[in-house]
């Protein structure tokens, strides 16, 4: 199976909402179903800076990578020591 990379570095395939909910940042141009409840804008912000903002295909071209914004994105249902070793992973 081809391996879907989202814009911050997640494997969209191992998402539980992949295909379900979400069909991938870049197919609902950074506006997860999640983002309208948790954003003012209704796009993930990682998403507006690198893609929207910056030009980027994603945070990994970013020579900021790890930001302040990306390392501040957590998922409120993971723990931080998953939000760290998701990070680590990413970057």
């Amino acid at each position: 199976m081809t391996q879907i990379l989202s814009s911050c570095g997640l494997l969209c395939n191992e998402c539980e909402f992949y295909s379900n909910q979400c069909a991938g940042c870049y197919r609902v141009k950074g506006a997860p179903f999640w983002a309208a409840e948790h954003t003012a804008e209704g796009i993930c912000p990682l998403f507006k800076c690198a893609v929207m903002d910056k030009k980027y295909s994603s945070c990994g071209q970013c020579p900021d990578l790890p930001c302040e914004l990306f390392i501040r994105m957590q998922d409120p249902n993971t723990s931080d020591e998953d939000h760290q070793k998701s990070l680590k992973e990413r970057v």
